[in-house]
């Protein structure tokens, strides 16, 4: 085995804020750092470990979380005992994983002998850079004297995240090193101290940093500018930031320290963030749209305004959107006048970012781009003004109903319905307009908003529709206010009232609405329907009972296919009841209980051998019961045997079911066994012959012991979840099946 060292440090994968709670903080890291490096790393040891620790990392905070920040001394003990041993590696990596919660100073000297160990090192400084107090500290700057390739990057790293102060002349040094990985490790390391000595390191290093090393020097230094512009110290910061923009750096570099620059200044930062959306280099403008975003006040609203005046698009449309970001001080003129520019991009961009900042002052100018030919603008003014949160804008689109017309009225109409504003003596206007697009944009609203109290209104329209070319419209409206209802009981009774003096025609339409209202009346309605003398309302109830979404139909099927006016309907509806057993999630022995209802009234096979699909889908040792005493049935017989083969190979591996297979006496059939293996992934031990010894003429096999290991001659595989894998024929048909450790060996050639 190839020894290699595990030193990626989690800190250099995360945000570098500041540690709210130390221990947490480094268990929450390091738990994101081993899925991050669990897909960079093949050697075993580290997949071995990280595997592992995973689950520990989350039991271990959630012990931290309820045990708080005092160490606990038997723990710790215990612990150190395991490191102090001769336990494997993957053992010791887990403890000092548990040391980074319950370690204190006392662990220190044995976690330090671990940092020269290139399988441990970095598992020993998770504990390291946890444990509170300057012993911690000089373990680290003591290994980095002796340590030296990846082991000192990462213990550079973790003196990083601790933000040893006292280590500030060792880390200078070390920035000179010869080692690109070890000095930029340095730099980045005095960064995340950045007190005023290692911040005067850097700014000194910056200029004459050899190339290699220089952008992790930047780095740093960009860390101690925030520092300093997060104690206040804004024109330090400032000075930071302009000597790393000014540097020969790469470009995220100069980026980083562009954002910092602009921010630091305050107000005074706002010409240079205008020069980066002015910039040719399509990163600065990128930079510029994200920094306006975060910038504080007033003042950059006003010059993002401006500058969008200046902007050519298609720019100016992510302008827009940066500006509408900032809803509580965005210039709203501006996003206005943007929506009427001459670019289609750009108008487009303007009438979507107003859907986020608009407000009343904005619908005349919505209305007139909903209502223009050019179908991407239309569609996207129709949307915004949907979605716009403003009252006032509900009483306004009232108030102008009465005097609109053409497209403007049919408009207003469907964003009463959009909106679902209460609107309905309006819209009951619109029913009478002589065009027949308007009285369907009043229907639809009608549906989006009218009440329980008014839903006649729509039962009347679209049962004896004024004109008939709006049926279909009324239909739909119908539908879609009835299914909305909160009392849909109330709802289904006044259907159902409808439906006694409806035309015949109609009564089909309002059945099919009834059954999307759902709830008992409507299945009362449906019931009512399906045993009436109308043979229209048999076919239609039946039909739509069949389609029930629940299981509350189960007794209303079931009661219909005993009962029902004709034997085509009595199928239907035992085919529907059989259906609620198959689809729905109801307990074992009521899934049984339908199944045998189901069985006691069928009359042909085919719905019988529905009742075994049903069993196999679902099984259990009622459904086992079920099935063998379906073996009985001389017209299912085949069927049933395949239903108790299956389910007992289903379910052989959680109960035991040779007391209901030996009574199910099962037709001898011809097994031969033509390959089996067991074991688990390449690892696999032929049993052929084996399984070949205890076949005989069932198609099932019972093993000596319950376990395959003890009846297999051992454990091919120690530790490992596994299978068994057979290739058989029954009577000379082929088939293979797949059995979880110590399942029950039973063969079925249905492909189930």
């Amino acid at each position: 085995m190839t020894n290699m060292p595990i030193v990626c440090d989690p800190r250099r994968y995360v945000n570098r804020g500041g540690c709210r709670s130390p221990r947490l903080e480094v268990v929450l890291l390091s738990t994101n750092f081993m899925l991050r490096i669990l897909t960079m790393h093949t050697h075993p040891f580290a997949r071995m470990v990280i595997s592992f620790v995973a689950f520990i990392a989350i039991a271990a905070t959630s012990d931290h979380s309820s045990r708080g920040a005092d160490p606990v001394s038997d723990k710790e003990k215990e612990l150190l005992e395991v490191l102090r041993s001769d336990a494997p590696k993957v053992e010791k990596a887990v403890t000092c994983k548990l040391l980074a919660i319950h370690g204190t100073s006392e662990s220190v000297p044995e976690l330090a002998m671990l940092l020269p160990d290139p399988q441990l090192s970095s598992w020993a400084r998770i504990a390291l850079e946890a444990i509170p107090g300057e012993t911690a500290d000089e373990a680290l700057r003591k290994a980095a004297e002796s340590l030296d390739g990846l082991l000192l990057v990462g213990t550079i790293n973790s003196i990083g995240v601790r933000r040893d102060a006292d280590a500030v002349v060792l880390l200078s040094d070390r920035l000179q090193d010869k080692d690109v990985e070890i000095a930029s490790a340095a730099a980045v390391a005095l960064g995340q101290i950045g007190n005023a000595a290692a911040t005067t390191v850097l700014r000194q290093t910056l200029a004459n940093a050899p190339a290699g090393v220089r952008s992790a020097v930047a780095e740093g230094c960009v860390l101690c500018a925030e520092r300093l512009y997060a104690a206040g110290d804004s024109k330090t910061a400032v000075e930071i930031y302009d000597e790393v923009r000014s540097s020969e750096l790469p470009k995220q570099r100069i980026i980083e320290a562009t954002r910092g620059s602009i921010l630091a200044r305050g107000n005074e930062g706002i010409p240079l963030l205008i020069e980066q959306f002015r910039s040719s280099d399509n990163s600065f403008f990128q930079l510029a749209l994200s920094t306006a975003r975060e910038f504080p006040g007033e003042q950059v609203d006003k010059a993002l305004a401006e500058e969008l005046s200046r902007t050519a698009a298609p720019r100016a449309a992510l302008v827009i959107q940066a500006m509408a970001d900032r809803p509580k001080t965005v210039v709203l003129a501006a996003i206005l006048e943007a929506a009427s520019h001459s670019d289609q991009q750009v108008r487009l961009s303007a009438i979507n970012a107003l859907g986020r900042v608009g407000d009343a002052s904005c619908l005349a100018t919505l209305l007139d781009a909903a209502s223009e030919t050019d179908a991407a603008i239309a569609d996207t003014a129709k949307a915004t003004l949907a979605a716009l949160p403003s009252e006032k804008i509900d009483s306004q689109i009232i108030a102008l109903l009465p005097e609109a017309n053409g497209r403007q009225y049919q408009l207003l109409l469907d964003l009463v319905g959009q909106r679902r504003i209460d609107a309905v003596p309006e819209l009951l206007k619109g029913l009478k307009h002589s065009d027949s697009a308007v009285r369907g944009s009043a229907l639809k609203a009608l549906g989006e908003t009218v009440s329980i109290a008014r839903v006649d209104v729509l039962i009347s329209a679209a049962v004896l529709p004024t004109h008939p070319e709006d049926a279909d419209a009324a239909q739909q409206a119908l539908r879609a206010a009835s299914v909305r209802m909160p009392d849909r009981e109330a709802c289904a009774g006044k259907l159902g009232a409808a439906l006694e003096l409806a035309p015949p025609a109609k009564k089909t339409m309002l059945l099919e609405i009834v059954s999307e209202v759902g709830g008992p009346t409507a299945l009362t309605i449906l019931a009512g329907a399906a045993k009436s003398g109308d043979p229209q309302l048999q076919d239609d109830g039946s039909r739509l009972l069949g389609k029930w979404n629940g299981v509350d139909a189960a007794p209303v099927l079931l009661d219909l296919a005993k009962t029902g006016p004709g034997e085509k309907y009595r199928i239907r509806a035992l085919r529907g009841y059989i259906g609620l057993a198959r689809k729905f999630s109801m307990p074992e022995a009521d899934r049984a209980q339908m199944c045998q209802n189901a069985m006691d009234i069928a009359g042909q096979p085919a719905e019988k051998k529905l009742v075994l699909d049903v069993l196999q889908l679902h099984p259990s040792v009622p459904a086992l019961a079920l099935s063998i005493k379906a073996m009985q049935d001389t017209g299912v017989k085949d069927e049933a045997t395949q239903a108790v083969l299956v389910i007992a190979q289903k379910i052989g591996d959680k109960v035991d079911v040779s007391e209901q297979l030996a009574q199910a006496r099962l037709d001898k059939v011809k097994l031969e066994i033509v390959k089996a293996e067991y074991g688990a992934g390449s690892t696999q031990k032929d049993v052929t012959s084996i399984l070949r010894k205890h076949a005989g003429d069932l198609p099932l096999i019972m093993l000596p012991s319950a376990n395959y290991n003890a009846s297999f001659g051992g454990d091919p595989v120690p530790g490992s979840v596994k299978q068994l894998k057979v290739q058989f024929r029954i009577n000379g048909k082929p088939g293979e099946a797949t059995f979880a450790e110590n399942a029950l060996i039973v063969f079925s050639t249905s492909g189930r």
